[in-house]
């Protein structure tokens, strides 16, 4: 059975992925944005370092539940446009087995690396004890933390984007309910926040893997149907291994960007930068959630071979990213003292070195938007390579930027690494985007102008 049906509209079929995408992509933001609230006002600037130098470490298994359930998502989303139910099934067991596998080896090397990984950020002091405290708790259910990411996108590709939407919903309020007892009540600091996180993880897990034995789904697995492909298996890590790439370039970026800030600026600036970080977040997780939304429909029709409307939805999506992103690049230029407050305690020099870094640091955030939209297209339509050059080059290209920049402009070099060098990589992708567009006869013979003209509702046949 497929919702793709013959009498909806391109529009709404978007819509209908999208908005509770959106909503899981946001609300499963909250897990690390209702963590940087609650520190901020109980413990300060000192805890938002902490916090924001562990990312890079404990990023390592949220890149491998997005790569996993992008990946396994995709080939999942194929194969039901190709009508072969039992090759969907196999997919996404060997997902689940991927999970586990790949979770495991990662615990390991996020224990043997983790104290390097804080110190080559300039980690020291109380900032240092605060990230070691926030790691070395999630490390016991690291598997869960993997998992919490991947199947909510794994059960959005089984037709049931509402149910995705509901588990991070529940994993988001049992995450603020216990924040606020761990931290605000028991004082338990950074050990409490990731105490929260944990538990409310491991629920979204165990919610997630049972809706596949129910009758919610399509697929509706047997434990001995609980099976591992080689092959799947491959397919998956390739189609999702440039979601990988684009989830530790954000680790990495994070990570260079705390070491560069210590050494230009303090503990201070690193607390800005993450307060920073979190207002971007509410705007990147929007955008990954549209593309993530348009990811089934695309991969669906791509299947099915109708090119005509694999346009339109990548279309649609090109234009609400980059019209969010321009919004709340207006709105936190408007206002920045309102959406800093929200994570101080009322510290005058953190709230100033924060507004400097909205002012600098997201002018042109919504190339991001674009950035990840196109990554996620070409993982779409089969094209794992494609994808993983443009993951590659985002990162390759911030370096020169983050090298040099620091070394004439101070610390307003470092707050403007990132934008400038998303300028630069938006240049270089854009032809290469419209070419496979035109190649491939998924688009029709208009001029590039009018990709962002709106899109009226067109009735799929």
């Amino acid at each position: 059975m497929t919702t793709f049906h013959a009498d909806s509209s391109i529009t709404r079929t978007f819509w209908r992925y999208a908005i509770p995408s959106i909503a899981a992509m946001v609300v499963s933001g909250l897990y690390q944005i209702i963590d940087g609230i609650f520190v901020g006002h109980y413990i300060g600037f000192e805890g938002l370092a902490g916090i924001n130098m562990a990312w890079p470490a404990i990023c390592i298994l949220g890149a491998l539940g997005v790569m996993i359930g992008m990946g396994t998502g995709s080939v999942m989303s194929i194969y039901r446009g190709e009508n072969k139910l039992e090759k969907t099934k196999v997919a996404l067991t060997t997902g689940f087995w991927l999970l586990a596998i790949l979770s495991l080896v990662a615990i390991v090397c996020i224990v043997l690396l983790s104290e390097n990984i804080l110190h080559a950020q300039g980690a020291e002091g109380k900032n240092f004890d605060f990230a070691m405290d926030y790691i070395n708790v999630l490390m016991f259910g690291g598997f869960f933390t993997a998992c919490a990411t991947a199947l909510p996108m794994l059960v959005r590709n089984d037709e049931s984007p509402n149910v995705a939407t509901f588990l991070l919903v529940v994993g988001a309020l049992i995450n603020i309910v216990l924040d606020y007892l761990f931290i605000g009540v028991m004082g338990l600091g950074l050990s409490g926040a990731a105490l929260a996180t944990l538990i409310a993880q491991a629920v979204v897990t165990v919610l997630g893997i049972h809706y596949f034995f129910t009758k919610r789904s399509s697929i509706q697995l047997s434990l001995n149907e609980v099976l591992f492909s080689r092959n799947k298996a491959k397919q998956s890590l390739t189609l999702g291994s440039s979601a990988l790439v684009m989830y530790m370039y954000g680790s990495f970026v994070v990570a260079m960007h705390n070491a560069l800030m210590m050494h230009y600026g303090s503990a201070t600036t690193v607390g800005a930068y993450a307060i920073v970080g979190y207002l971007f977040m509410l705007y990147y997780l929007l955008a990954q959630g549209i593309a993530e939304g348009a990811q089934p429909p695309i991969s669906y029709y791509f299947g099915a071979k109708e090119n005509k409307k694999v346009y339109q939805i990548f279309k649609l999506a090109l234009k609400w990213v980059t019209i969010t992103g321009i919004g709340w690049v207006a709105i936190l230029n408007i206002s920045p003292e309102l959406t800093t407050a929200l994570f101080t305690n009322g510290d005058q020099s953190l709230i100033a070195e924060t507004i400097v870094g909205i002012r600098y640091h997201l002018f042109a955030m919504f190339l991001d938007g674009i950035i990840v939209l196109v990554t996620i297209y070409f993982l779409s339509v089969n094209e794992g390579k494609k994808a993983m050059v443009i993951s590659i080059s985002n990162i390759i290209i911030q370096l020169p930027f983050l090298l040099i920049l620091p070394k004439w402009l101070g610390i307003d070099g470092v707050w403007l690494a990132m934008p400038i060098s998303n300028i630069a990589l938006i240049v270089c992708i854009t032809p290469m985007v419209w070419n496979h567009l035109k190649s491939q006869k998924i688009i029709p013979e208009i001029p590039l102008a009018s990709v962002l003209q709106p899109q009226n509702s067109i009735s799929m046949k």
